[in-house]
């Protein structure tokens, strides 16, 4: 995602004596990584990665934590005598990752589809190409983005951004959500707002500071802001039904010269991917502690039934999003024709070992987490959850959207009753379509929900 370069936070693992980034540059160039061949039974391998973008995770902060790659190079070191380190860096947004990869100075990244086009096109410009190897999180519907405003904002549609001012990263996915959205609303994203580039956290700083009428963000910002009660939501991604997603690019030349050890990180991301699978809540902790966000909003992404799905294979309809995302990046003369044929190399996924078969997407689930529980219990329809939350203690709810499926926060989404049935909606305007289309149904407020469910 385009902004400022980030300072990295820089780790070595296994444990070693942290050098001077001036004596670290000289051994960029040699095999084997950004400080290269220390000596020649000594290889450190070095992994950006984004923390806070939490679909990331099994390529990043969950895979780090777990020290699944690390215990995947000790094995093969101990085949083949040499010593493997890894050095992870840790940035706000995947630009600067690019950055350092076309520098050699990064061997394996991880950023969202817009970013990894941008990562294409200058790998290939600066003659350090790159590979997309496989897919981290990813929603087929586009909800992994959403436009949020802050709370009792009169604005309650697209329509209501004419003239406002508008904070967004550029050459994010989160801007290419804004740019489709506007377009399909038949607004002009250059002429009938104002749009401001800025980071993440920049951005979320001004929508609660008053500076930006609203704010379009990737994952997990605006469902962190929405669980602190910083923001509601106005535009949900999965209304433009284009898939969104995460993925792992590699440098080519490291591709090449430590094939094995890029077999390794596959490996790893793949057992960090099983144990979010069978442990989603304990893995939403330890996401939430290693980067200081709220496991509930952590959960509302990464959880069992939640936004995102975790699966790194390259699915022919992720590859075709992102086939559609090159035109909008071109328009914004952030890149050129992009060759996402060459750039997608499935070879070491399958090199690496069998692909699980991943259940396929069903019905969204509403999921309650009470306080004190290591697991959450799931319902079929927001009804039954409402009955089972009253009177206990929540921890967090959450619902889908009954147009999209895209999960929310029971609390803060919009409530319709319909007769004898409940149902919830990410957007003032989706439940506005539902009231429209059905004879009697009403808005009513979260606690009437909870009261009418009873």
């Amino acid at each position: 995602m385009k902004g400022p370069t980030a300072v990295p936070h820089q780790t070595v693992a296994p444990l070693a004596r942290l050098l001077p980034l001036a004596l670290l540059l000289p051994l960029a160039t040699a095999c084997g990584g950004a400080a290269g061949a220390e000596d020649s039974h000594t290889v450190t391998v070095t992994v950006g990665y984004q923390s806070k973008t939490i679909n990331t995770v099994t390529a990043g902060t969950l895979l780090r934590s777990l020290g699944y790659f690390e215990e995947e190079l000790a094995a093969r070191g101990r085949k083949d005598g040499k010593t493997y380190k890894v050095k992870w860096q840790d940035y706000a947004t995947g630009a600067p990752i690019t950055a350092q990869m076309t520098a050699g100075k990064i061997d394996i990244g991880s950023m969202g589809d817009f970013p990894l086009l941008i990562n294409a096109a200058r790998g290939k410009q600066l003659g350090q190409p790159t590979q997309l190897v496989s897919v981290t999180g990813y929603n087929l519907r586009g909800g992994l983005n959403t436009i949020v405003t802050a709370p009792g904002s009169p604005l309650r549609s697209l329509g209501d951004l004419r003239g406002k001012k508008v904070s967004t990263s550029v050459g994010s996915a989160a801007d290419g959500t804004l740019v489709r959205a506007l377009k399909k609303a038949g607004i002009d994203p250059e002429k009938d707002i104002s749009k401001l580039n800025q980071q993440p956290s920049v951005g979320a700083s001004a929508l609660t500071g008053g500076s930006v009428d609203a704010l379009s963000q990737f994952v997990a910002w605006p469902g962190q802001l929405a669980y602190e009660g910083k923001a509601q939501a106005l535009y949900d991604g999965a209304d433009l039904n284009l898939p969104t997603f995460h993925g792992v690019t590699v440098r080519e030349k490291f591709a090449e010269e430590r094939a094995g050890v890029l077999d390794d990180f596959l490996q790893a991301q793949r057992r960090a991917t099983d144990h979010l699978r069978k442990r989603p809540v304990a893995a939403a902790e330890s996401v939430a502690k290693e980067t200081g966000l709220p496991a509930e909003a952590v959960y509302l992404y990464n959880g069992a039934h939640g936004i995102a799905t975790f699966d790194p294979a390259l699915r022919p309809e992720l590859i075709a999003a992102l086939k559609k995302d090159v035109p909008i990046l071109k328009a914004a003369k952030l890149v050129g024709d992009v060759d996402v044929d060459s750039f997608v190399d499935p070879e070491p996924l399958k090199r690496a070992g069998h692909t699980p078969s991943y259940p396929k997407a069903g019905a969204a689930k509403s999921e309650l987490w009470l306080k004190g529980q290591g697991s959450t219990r799931t319902f079929d329809s927001p009804k039954q959850l409402l009955k089972a939350a009253k009177g206990a203690e929540v921890r967090a709810a959450y619902v889908p959207d009954a147009l999209t499926g895209t999960l929310w926060f029971a609390d803060r989404a919009v409530w319709v009753a319909d007769g004898s049935d409940l149902r919830a909606f990410v957007t003032p305007s989706h439940a506005r379509t539902y009231v429209e289309r059905h004879a009697g149904a009403r808005v009513v407020s979260y606690a009437d929900a909870v009261g009418l469910a009873s």
